[in-house]
């Protein structure tokens, strides 16, 4: 008898399919489904619905099933695609970097506006210096200097891997010119400079606390997760510097887990005297990230 992927499928019925394989691993079974087909199919979901009673041929339904048989196993969608949307674009990942989170589009929001805000606008050549430590994939830094195109952008990370999908984005989105990327640990690379704001999502979650499979997180890097036994442990590293890294005025913005925000706030006002800190909470009314705001020249 022939398999189900043998017989002649329908778009429609194929989706139906997917969901009820995705139903006990995802929380949005229907949406990765119509994902995984669009991305066998090379279609977009408007062309999925409109054509869901076209056929798919065997191997296309042989493929889905298998990109559906990995993704049960709790392997994040993103790294099945090879790429995740942020801030609109759409940024290339791999299992070398953390997929974008879309409430880390809060600290791109903010900076930009911080950036808009400082704009002389009788000096047109006037340049703006943003740092990004701890960049993965470049989201965030490249997102901020896409929507800014009088920043620069210099990132940092010790991973030479998410470094090179730092500047396979940057090229991407046309940004590369303006880019410096360093190997290294923290902000050492960058040679004591200043920036006009500093963003930084650097690992932060309490190593007992490291997600196991099947959780998708568990398949990130652990290196980009383990913030150490209270997830704090590069930020206290970090924050010594701090203070020299920020142009007078200048913005910083650290992201963190809820639970380490309130630490990593006290951090902040014993390493930065005189510094504005505030902790801001994303759309779901969850603490989110530590803004912090040099006082003005």
């Amino acid at each position: 008898m022939a398999s189900e992927t043998n017989t002649p499928q329908t778009v429609a019925a194929t989706l139906a399919r997917g969901t009820l394989m995705l139903a006990k691993s995802s929380e949005s079974p229907r949406s990765d489904a119509q994902r995984l087909l669009g991305f066998v199919l090379g279609r977009q979901r408007a062309w999925l619905i409109a054509h869901s009673e076209s056929f798919l041929s065997t191997t296309q339904a042989q493929k889905f099933t298998a990109l559906c048989d990995i993704r049960a196993g709790g392997m994040p969608i993103a790294y099945i695609l090879g790429s995740s949307s942020f801030c609109g674009r759409d940024f290339i990942v791999s299992d070398k970097v953390l997929i974008p989170r879309p409430e880390s589009e809060l600290l791109v929001e903010e900076a930009v506006a911080h950036l808009h805000s400082r704009m002389d606008h009788h000096l047109p050549k006037q340049l703006f210096t943003v740092l990004d430590v701890g960049i993965g994939s470049g989201a965030i830094g490249c997102s901020i200097v896409a929507e800014v195109p009088s920043a620069a952008l210099e990132g940092v990370d010790r991973s030479a891997a998410a470094l090179k999908v730092a500047e396979h984005n940057a090229r991407r989105l046309n940004v590369f010119n303006r880019c410096k990327l360093y190997l290294g640990d923290l902000a050492m690379p960058t040679g004591g400079r200043s920036y006009d704001v500093v963003v930084a999502n650097l690992p932060y979650i309490p190593t007992a606390d490291l997600p196991k499979p099947p959780d998708p997180v568990s398949f990130e890097p652990r290196e980009a997760l383990d913030g150490g036994p209270d997830g704090l442990d590069h930020y206290r590293r970090l924050l010594p510097t701090l203070a020299a890294l920020m142009k007078p005025g200048g913005l910083a913005l650290l992201e963190a887990a809820p639970p380490t925000m309130e630490g990593l706030m006290q951090l902040a006002c014993l390493n930065l005297p005189g510094v504005e800190v505030v902790i801001v909470d994303d759309y779901a009314g969850l603490a989110r990230y530590v803004r912090l705001k040099a006082p003005a020249p």
